[in-house]
């Protein structure tokens, strides 16, 4: 994308040469044509202009992915300023966090969801100017676009602490998106994809952006609900879907699924939390015309930097695999405590090196993971979810895995819980299929014999009703480990 300088760039083409194909589709049916969000782009810069925002600035949005919130991230740009992209979920006090470590205040503007706005208000303080929509009678100016360093802010996920901001320039978007996709052709039909996860986080939004840079359709579910997403496929002929493995769950264990033509479905893509082995067989099962990717990543790496291929699905070996890097990507599996690398099939960090990563130089990840002897990448959570239990020093996925495995467990999550005598030990939250009785911790530890080492055996279990995943699908870490902390019962080995 040699010609495109900023963001606002990606709707020239489209726009010009088609301005009444769909760019973003509601879930309730309003249709934003390429013309219309190249329309509302541009009074979006104006107002911007007109409230001082300028090169350099970052401004806070708190929007859903819908023709709004896309108009305002690229108009931001066309200004040469950048948007700090906010959960509209947040409370005034976790959003007056975010805009502090951003450093959101100097011009201290915001655009806000209608159920966002006083939150963001409050959170702002009295200086904080929160626009309006512009006229969408008035003619806008003409914008003259700057490349601007930066384009959007992305927030870490924050499950093991504050979310950290990580700065993306446009180059670095634009370089992307010309990487994995075809550029707008007048003549080739559009796609269709459908976007559950929100735009603010960097799966959702780079989902936007592509679509966007090939002239596709967007069909956007602000909130996912898996009924209304079974409907959305059926409605517009979806074909290709990214989702977090709750979603998936939640989408195949939904009834209606029986009732809806869901065959246009061509491409399923999952990530952003690990992915039970299960589960993934029983989403093959039910599409099987579809292509299956896993993909891994973070914020950090600008999305995925490994991937499970179609074809890798199909490898009883490979599943559990979320594959090998991505064309341009080098990882490395390093000893946590030497710096050096590990052979095959032992455990270490993940570093990454490549063009997309959002800093130059090797990113240690802070997730765990091994590599098999076909280069293949098997993760095993975050460092900071590891368990060091007297000495021993191992991650929860494998264990979590063989406790799906149990008859009757719908989902689980494994931490370390603190303990006076070893430092930590092994504690399991467990779901339970309906109509099923509440599993034991004797139970769990019998399943567990022979499947994990002696250490690795669940010592705390607490079944929940459900885990506590957060609006991104992924797991809280410390509320999970407070509910199975009062479970307080301990068995010694």
């Amino acid at each position: 994308m040699t010609d495109a300088w900023c963001l606002a760039d990606l709707l020239t083409a489209p726009a010009t040469e088609d301005p009444d194909r769909a760019a973003i589709i509601l879930g309730d049916g309003e249709v934003c044509t390429f013309g219309r969000l190249a329309q509302l782009t541009s009074g979006w810069a104006n107002a911007l202009r007109n409230a001082g925002v300028g090169p350099g600035d970052r401004i806070t949005l708190a929007e859903w992915g819908g023709p709004r919130g896309t108009a305002v991230t690229l108009a931001a740009t066309a200004v040469g300023a950048a948007t700090a992209q906010v959960n509209p979920l947040l409370t005034a006090s976790e959003i007056a966090q975010l805009v502090e470590v951003a450093r959101c205040g100097t011009v201290a503007v915001a655009v806000a969801a209608p159920g966002a706005r006083d939150a963001v208000a409050e959170a702002l303080g009295p200086e904080g100017v929160i626009l309006d929509d512009p006229d969408p009678t008035a003619a806008a100016d003409p914008v003259e676009p700057h490349r601007g360093d930066e384009a959007l802010v992305l927030f870490t996920s924050g499950t093991t602490g504050v979310p950290k901001p990580v700065a993306v320039s446009n180059a670095a978007l634009l370089a992307r998106v010309g990487a994995y996709r075809p550029p707008f052709a007048a003549d080739r039909p559009p796609a269709r994809s459908l976007m559950c996860v929100p735009s603010f986080h960097v799966g959702g939004m780079l989902g936007l952006l592509l679509s966007l840079y090939s002239g596709d359709t967007t069909v956007v579910q602000p909130r996912f609900d898996a009924g209304r997403w079974i409907e959305l496929v059926d409605e517009h002929q979806v074909a290709s879907v990214f989702l977090v493995p709750t979603m998936l769950a939640r989408v195949l264990d939904h009834p209606a699924i029986e009732d809806h033509n869901l065959t246009s479905l061509a491409m399923v893509s999952y990530g952003a939390a690990a992915a039970p082995i299960e589960l993934v067989r029983r989403a093959m099962e039910r599409w099987p015309d579809a292509g299956f990717a896993n993909t891994f990543g973070q914020t950090e790496t600008l999305g995925a930097y490994t991937t499970l291929s179609p074809a890798d699905h199909h490898d009883p070996a490979r599943v559990g695999s979320v594959g090998r890097p991505v064309p341009g990507v080098e990882v490395r599996i390093v000893d946590l405590e030497t710096g050096n690398d590990v052979p095959d099939g032992e455990l270490g960090e993940l570093w990454v090196r490549s063009g997309q990563n959002v800093a130059d130089g090797w990113l240690a990840t802070g997730d765990l993971g091994r590599r098999d002897a076909d280069g293949y990448l098997y993760p095993s959570g975050r460092i900071s979810d590891g368990i060091n239990r007297g000495g021993e020093k191992f991650g929860p996925a494998e264990i979590a895995e063989v406790v799906r495995s149990y008859p009757g467990v719908a989902d689980a999550v494994v931490t370390g819980v603190p303990d006076a005598e070893l430092g930590e030990r092994v504690g399991v939250a467990v779901v339970m299929e309906p109509g099923i009785s509440p599993i034991t911790r004797d139970d769990l530890r019998d399943w567990c014999r022979g499947r994990l080492a002696p250490f690795k055996l669940p010592e705390v279990v607490a079944v929940l009703d459900a885990l506590p995943v957060n609006e991104l699908g992924k797991l809280p870490r410390g509320v999970v480990a407070e509910a199975i902390r009062r479970a307080t019962e301990t068995t010694a080995i």
